[in-house]
């Protein structure tokens, strides 16, 4: 699963979850807090550049997860071809998007 901002370039043939409304509206943040209060994530991946393009997302996001995995953003969008599906919210600041793998709670 991945949750996307408003740039990401969703790859042909991965499943579209569009729930853009207006500018910032869902924001990353709020389908962010959604998703983790209801899904079990095994691994996130965000893009590298995201420590020094969107400083104020990556530490909440890290907060998150001690073994928050980088990639290139390049490889990152490369990823996300393997997507199950892709959230695409309408946020509007530099690279807002993570990788989800879901895991089990047992």
């Amino acid at each position: 699963m991945v949750i996307a901002d408003c740039g990401l370039p969703i790859p042909e043939g991965v499943k579209r979850i569009d729930i853009a409304l207006k500018k910032g509206t869902p924001s990353f943040q709020e389908v962010y807090e959604a998703l983790m209060y209801h899904m079990v994530v095994e691994q996130a991946i965000v893009a590298r550049e995201m420590v020094e393009g969107n400083e104020a997302l990556y530490q909440k996001v890290k907060n998150g997860f001690p073994t928050l995995e980088m990639v290139s953003h390049e490889k990152f969008k490369k990823q996300t071809r393997h997507a199950k599906a892709i959230i695409r919210t309408d946020e509007a600041t530099p690279y807002a998007n993570i990788i989800l793998k879901s895991g089990v709670i047992f």
